[in-house]
């Protein structure tokens, strides 16, 4: 139980610190500030930074597929009801 004590301390925390980096990450671009606390992040724990860049990189590609996808669809279908 007393083993315990310290990861029940530490889990409301570790959340908090989650979500304030991958705050930092989604407003990088727009603010200063954003960015610094990014570098700051990506100096405390580079291979977690580095992580979630190559995962933006993916989901903005799988995107871009997806939409292309979609327009090549949507020709096909109102082009031959035009």
């Amino acid at each position: 139980m007393i083993a315990l004590a310290p990861l029940g301390g530490l889990l409301p925390i570790l959340p908090g610190l989650v979500f304030l980096v991958l705050g930092l990450f989604v407003l990088r671009h727009q603010y200063h500030w954003a960015h610094r606390g990014l570098s700051w992040a990506g100096t405390r724990w580079p291979g977690a930074v580095a992580k979630v860049e190559v995962m933006e990189t993916r989901m903005i590609l799988r995107a871009d597929r997806t939409m292309q996808g979609l327009r090549d669809r949507s020709r096909r279908i109102f082009g031959r009801a035009g």
